[in-house]
């Protein structure tokens, strides 16, 4: 049955993307607080419930095949005065993940969201990089296709911002080929099972990391990050500077 109490935001929570201690406790507070828990995998979305002790919450799975139909739903029962709350499989919703869909039937009805910001693949693979911070440029998933990958690659290597992707272990042998066969000295970074056991960054020159992932088989989920162009390392502004 539907509450008549006060419209209630829907609440965007960002979640582990491998450590679970990397729950906030605002989230963990919202996730107890809810009437609803959307989530792009309910399976997924169980395990870390137990994890925290929640149960006996209704779970509705949404995802990018159910989105468009179900949001209408979730959001008049915000409306009616129930808190739902939504849940990707990892990091925050929306972010190459679902989610855009259900805010925008939000913002028509007129019903407020809350973000209750997490943990983030694209921010900690940054960070991690060693890379320049200042500006950046994420893309996603790099296409699947080999001529539509080189052209984003091409563009990533124009950009004067530093670019980030998400890339399949399957293919990050061949991406960095490409992207040595386009600028061997470009650097760039693999960060690899970011926040789990098995946590790695790899920085180097393309040339160098597409020899190191072109004799081993890469495993576990990837962000890739590429230097933009004309960004100098601080230790070249130094020298510049010296000689002036």
């Amino acid at each position: 049955m539907v509450n008549r109490g006060p419209c209630k935001p829907v609440q965007l929570i960002g979640t582990p993307i491998g450590n679970l201690g990397d729950i906030s406790f605002r989230a963990v507070e919202c996730l107890r607080s809810a009437d609803v828990i959307a989530c792009e995998d309910t399976r997924h979305s169980s395990r870390l419930l137990s994890h925290l002790e929640i149960s006996g919450k209704e779970l509705v799975a949404l995802h990018d095949h159910n989105e468009q139909q179900r949001a209408s739903g979730l959001v008049e029962r915000a409306a009616a005065g129930e808190q739902i709350v939504f849940l990707s499989d990892a990091g925050t919703p929306t972010i190459s993940d679902p989610g855009y869909r259900l805010v925008n039937c939000c913002i028509e009805a007129e019903v407020p969201v809350e973000v209750i910001p997490g943990p983030s693949a694209v921010i900690t693979a940054l960070a991690g990089s060693g890379l320049p911070t200042d500006a950046f440029y994420f893309g996603g998933f790099l296409p699947v296709k080999s001529g539509k990958r080189l052209r984003e690659l091409e563009a990533a290597l124009a950009r004067t911002e530093t670019s980030l992707y998400f890339e399949s272990p399957y293919r990050i042998a061949k991406t960095l080929h490409a992207i040595s066969g386009l600028d061997v000295d470009r650097e760039v970074c693999v960060a690899r099972e970011l926040t789990k056991k098995f946590e790695t960054y790899h920085r180097g020159s393309a040339a160098e990391l597409a020899d190191k992932f072109g004799a081993r088989k890469a495993k576990g989920e990837i962000t890739l990050v590429i230097r933009g162009r004309g960004r100098e390392k601080k230790s070249d502004r130094n020298r510049l500077q010296q000689k002036e």
